[in-house]
C-alpha cells in the first residue's frame, strides 16, 4: 500500500474518533461490513473509491476530507490546471486524479483515471449513481455485469452505476475522463 492510502486510513480512523463513533456504526451507516471497515481503517487492505465516499457520507463529509485532510473552499467554480488535479494511486496500474477536489457540495466527481495492462486482479466495483466514461488515450476494456465493451479513443459509455463494473487498460497505457454521479437515497427522496 502507499504513503498516500496509509494517509487517507489514518484520516478515517482519526475522524471516527473525534466524531465518537463506534467501527460498527460507522460500517453500517457505510453500508459496509465491520470487519471490511477495520481493515481499511487499519491499513491492512486499501479503501475502494466507492466505499470512501460511502464512509464520507456516513461521517457527512466531503471525501476530498478524507483524501487530502482538507476541506473543499469553492463553491461558484474551481479551475484546475493541466497536471494539477489531486492524484492518488489506487493500486499498481490504477491512478485517478480528482478535478474537482477543491469544489464544495458537488454534485458529479470528474477525475481522469490512467490505466496499465499489466494489472492481474481488476478491482469490480459498484456505487450509487450514473457513471460515464470517456477514451482520451488507448483501449479499455469496461465489464458491466455480465456485458464487456472495448472503447477506443473518442468512444464512450455511460452507465448504472450500481451494477458490477469494471475497467481494465487493453492496450499499454490508457487514460480515460470518468464522471461519476453518486445519487444518494437521500437525494431520490
Amino acid at each position: 500500500m502507499n504513503e498516500k492510502m496509509k494517509q487517507v486510513a489514518h484520516r478515517v480512523r482519526e475522524l471516527r474518533e473525534v466524531l465518537d463513533m463506534t467501527t460498527l456504526e460507522v460500517a453500517h451507516l457505510a453500508g459496509i461490513r465491520e470487519d471490511l471497515y477495520c481493515d481499511y481503517e487499519n491499513a491492512n487492505i486499501e479503501i475502494t473509491v466507492s466505499d470512501l465516499y460511502s464512509i464520507a457520507a456516513a461521517f457527512q463529509i466531503d471525501p476530498t476530507a478524507l483524501l487530502t485532510g482538507e476541506t473543499p473552499k469553492m463553491n461558484s467554480y474551481t479551475i484546475v490546471r493541466n497536471g494539477q488535479g489531486e492524484d492518488l494511486e489506487r493500486h499498481q496500474g490504477y491512478m485517478f486524479s480528482s478535478l474537482a477536489a477543491n469544489y464544495t457540495g458537488r454534485d458529479m466527481e470528474p477525475m481522469l483515471v490512467y490505466l496499465k495492462n499489466d494489472v492481474k486482479d481488476v478491482e469490480i466495483v459498484q456505487h450509487n449513481g450514473q457513471e460515464f466514461n470517456y477514451v482520451l488515450q488507448g483501449t479499455i476494456r469496461v465489464n458491466i455485469g455480465a456485458k464487456t465493451f472495448e472503447l477506443n479513443q473518442g468512444d464512450s459509455i455511460y452507465f448504472n452505476s450500481s451494477i458490477k463494473h469494471s475497467q481494465q487498460a487493453v492496450t499499454p497505457t490508457a487514460v480515460f475522463l470518468a464522471v461519476i454521479n453518486e445519487i444518494s437515497a437521500k437525494n431520490r427522496g
